[in-house]
């Protein structure tokens, strides 16, 4: 007898692809065009899918996923308002370089075009905000889509990507041959994507003497640093050299908040200190930033008298806002992780000569503290709760915030010693995000139980607003049905403030 062929549909393929991807679960809402794949899904023993009750809140449990594992999220969505409901979700995630893999439902390819019930050209919708998408014609092509999306979703700058999935392409048998075949072998090799993983060396030695010679440095350092994986080197740097260090609102963790060389957060919701660090530096190394607006304020004064070492991954990012001056400057490009670990060497322990910008810092930090006025016993302020939380959970708090004052409450006073313990939507400001971030956050300690980086003992606390919580409050529902450890802390004081 001729040996038997080996038959797959997309469906099966995608949840195999899943798998070897390392998914152990994901986000989705049901819809017409998917119910193939949910017949597949209703077999499935290693992937646990948790039913949302609206796909945006999918969306933001996938990006909270993310942002605490590190390793990509996932959420499916049906077809037409399904895959529309994800648009913010994916924006923000797109604004903050968070990695999620969007799957979405599609009319038949025989439908695509002609107003398909459900149909909406997600694909066309989603075009400005996110890293790549694919529009899967053939079912012996899903796997591979997949298998790039993960990859180009996770390396270089993270990003959103997303995949629409035709339901005669999820339903579709096809024959399985080595051409079509997805294994461990498999490397994705992608025309025209090839990120820049290590920087110039002779610019990486500038930036090293330029470093030496200040007498006013500043490291400034953004949510790059936390998605390279190189909190632990920066923090080298920073002790190396002696250089005071500020943080983004998604920097937060980059630092250990009591550090003593940490000046907070900066920008426009910053401590004082560290805004008047910046504004009287002569060296500012910012790593892993993008001169955000919430950051800079004008950028013309922002760090005006500064040469600027920029190390960034995202070529795109270099002179975007800040303009870098010829001979002056130096921008690197590359990965976080590579350039400061090429960084470092090229220091060898030495450190520059500023004590005396050491006393200036310690001055501003004297008559400017981040406090608050004291309040009367009787009355809990936003800093008592904050305060309350940091003493009861240690380190052991993941907190996710939702967009508004509690955001900033929370961003100044919540003490964030280690990375991938702080959620928030950043560049979209998305009202609604806290509590689904939160419940992928959850989700995430959950899996890594048992694992060699078992942090299920960590508890999520969601801090939100009665504005933002009313957003995508429906999810309290999921989580109840899975279990998932959120504490909600809601800051009420019944405006939109």
């Amino acid at each position: 007898m001729p040996p038997q062929k080996e038959t797959s549909t997309g469906a099966k393929s995608l949840l195999k692809e899943l798998r070897r991807q390392g998914v152990k679960r994901f986000f989705g809402y049901p819809g017409g065009v998917l119910l193939g794949l949910y017949d597949e899904l209703y077999h499935e023993e290693e992937l646990m899918h948790i039913l949302v009750r609206h796909e945006q809140g999918g969306c933001h449990a996938a990006e909270g996923y993310a942002r605490v594992s590190g390793r990509p999220g996932v959420v499916l969505a049906t077809s037409g308002p399904g895959a529309t409901n994800l648009v913010t979700g994916i924006a923000d995630a797109y604004m903050d370089s968070t990695p999620i893999v969007c799957l979405t439902g599609q009319v038949p390819t025989f439908g695509i075009g002609s107003d398909f019930f459900q149909e909406a050209d997600i694909t066309g919708i989603t075009y400005p905000i996110v890293k790549h998408s694919y529009l899967v014609r053939k079912p012996e092509d899903l796997a591979r889509c997949v298998a790039n999306a993960f990859h180009i979703c996770s390396t270089g700058r993270p990003g959103p990507v997303l995949i629409d999935m035709p339901k005669d392409v999820l339903n579709g048998q096809y024959e399985v041959t080595n051409a079509n075949r997805i294994d461990d072998s498999y490397k994705p090799d992608i025309k025209g994507y090839k990120p820049m993983l290590n920087g110039n060396p002779k610019q990486i030695a500038n930036a090293a003497k330029r470093i030496l010679k200040s007498r006013r440095p500043v490291i400034y350092a953004g949510g790059g640093i936390i998605s390279a994986g190189a909190s632990a080197l920066l923090r080298e740097l920073v002790e190396t050299c002696n250089i005071p260090v500020t943080t983004t609102l998604q920097g937060k963790g980059a630092m250990p908040h009591k550090h003593p060389l940490f000046l907070g957060m900066l920008g426009m919701h910053g401590t004082a200190y560290a805004n008047y660090s910046i504004y009287n530096c002569d060296l500012l190394i910012a790593i892993g930033v993008r001169f955000d607006d919430r950051v800079t304020g004008k950028i013309e004064t922002f760090a005006p008298d500064a040469d600027v070492i920029h190390i960034d991954i995202d070529p795109a990012e270099v002179s975007k806002n800040r303009k870098m001056r010829e001979m002056i400057d130096i921008p690197i490009v590359g990965d976080a992780k590579n350039v400061l670990k090429e960084l470092i060497q090229q220091i060898n322990n030495q450190k520059p000569d500023i004590e005396e910008w050491h006393k200036k810092v310690k001055e501003w930090k004297d008559e400017y503290p981040l406090d608050h006025d004291p309040i009367a016993e009787e009355l809990i302020s936003p800093q008592h709760i904050l305060k309350a939380i940091k003493k009861l959970g240690g380190d052991k708090v993941v907190y996710a915030t939702d967009v508004g004052q509690h955001q900033m409450w929370a961003a100044q006073h919540a003490e964030i010693n280690h990375p991938r313990q702080w959620l928030t939507s950043g560049g979209a400001g998305t009202m609604g995000y806290g509590l689904p971030a939160a419940m992928g956050a959850a989700a995430a300690l959950e899996d890594s139980r048992g694992t060699k980086n078992d942090r299920s003992d960590e508890i999520v606390v969601n801090i939100s607003g009665d504005g933002s919580f009313q957003m995508c409050e429906q999810e309290l529902g999921t989580l109840k049905a899975y279990k998932l450890r959120v504490i909600n802390c809601i800051f009420n004081n019944q405006n939109l403030g």
